[in-house]
Parts: C-alpha cells; structure tokens; sequence
C-alpha cells in the first residue's frame, strides 16, 4: 500500500525507478496492481469494467495491452455478465487480467490464488513465472507460501508489520535445510520463539 501511495510510510521513503514515490503520482502507471480482494461496480459487466479501465489508462497504454489471461482464463464467457454474480474465483480471475492487462513493469500482487481453482492456480503462476522472466520486478504478498515455491526467488518476511529478514530463496533453504517454503518459514519462525 505505501508503494501504490494509498498509505504514508511511518519511517522511510518509497522510491520507484530511480524517483522519490511522494507527489510523484505518474510512476503508478508502470505497476500492476491485484487486490487481495476487487471490488468493482456491482452493475457494470466484466466487459464494461476492462473497458473501463482502459480508457482510465489512456490511449498509450490501451496500445501496449496484454490480453493473454483473459483467453486462458475464459474469460470471453463472462464478457456479458454482471460483476455481482460472478463467483468470487471469477472475480479473482478479473483482478488478475487487469493488474497484467498494461504489461507493466512492475507487478504488485496480493494473495493472488486465493478462491482460484486449480486449474486457474497453475495459468496464473505459469503468467507470474514468465513474466519474470521477461526481467519484471514481481512483489506477490500471500500466506499460502505453498503456491510461491514455484515462483519466489526472494523472500522479504514481515510480522506485525516490521521486516523480519530479507533474503534469496536458495539462502534461505540452504539455512534451513528444507526444500518448501512453508517449511522454510516454520523452520525460522519455531527457531526464533523465545
């Protein structure tokens, strides 16, 4: 939240891309961003919500568009229908396409499995791994440390707001001695109980 600036850091300055974040609102349009939870307009169609943001965005954007999760999710069967009966998977489904639909370079996702089915699950991990690859800087924050073992390459853990430690994956296993993330984390955390 404080680097999309919709919450001010109690300490510190948040710096996108070589520029100071306060006051400086045109570096949000290089990140994508996926809620934990979407909340769009209950009466507009999935079709009207798209497009909607896209003309929020601008032509420049609408150009350099990402239309891959809406065919591989199927989304083109929902085109019509209203945002307020779709499932909460659907929904999910929607948030996802938006937040990757600008190919930004900058991707901020939040708990981005959660309600998927397993099939949309592997879609959209597959997505997050090939975009790393194109070199983007991909943040993803989750409590199912399960779905990140096939996509993390590093871990910034925070408790009760306050960074605990930040270090690459492959540190962190070798430390450990476990290969799952999850393990990783319990691991640490039973270590570090008083």
């Amino acid at each position: 939240k404080c680097i999309l600036g919709l919450v001010k850091p109690s300490a510190g300055e948040v710096w996108v891309n070589g520029i100071p974040a306060a006051g400086n609102w045109g570096y949000r349009e290089h990140i994508g961003y996926m809620p934990q939870v979407g909340r769009y307009p209950d009466q507009m169609k999935v079709r009207q919500v798209l497009e909607l943001i896209r003309q929020i965005r601008g032509r420049e954007a609408a150009r350099h568009t990402d239309a891959g999760l809406i065919g591989a999710f199927g989304l083109e069967e929902v085109m019509s229908q209203r945002m307020h009966t779709l499932s909460g998977g659907t929904r999910q489904k929607v948030s996802a396409t938006l937040a990757f639909l600008f190919d930004p370079p900058i991707l901020i996702l939040d708990e981005p499995t959660a309600g998927l089915d397993p099939v949309a699950n592997e879609l959209l991990k597959e997505k997050i791994r090939r975009q790393c690859e194109r070199g983007k800087l991909i943040i993803i924050t989750s409590h199912i440390l399960s779905d990140l073992d096939d996509v993390a390459t590093d871990v910034l853990f925070l408790q009760e707001g306050r960074m605990q430690f930040f270090k690459s994956l492959a540190s962190l296993k070798e430390e450990t001695r476990e290969d799952r993330l999850s393990r990783v984390i319990a691991r640490i955390m039973q270590r570090e109980k008083p």
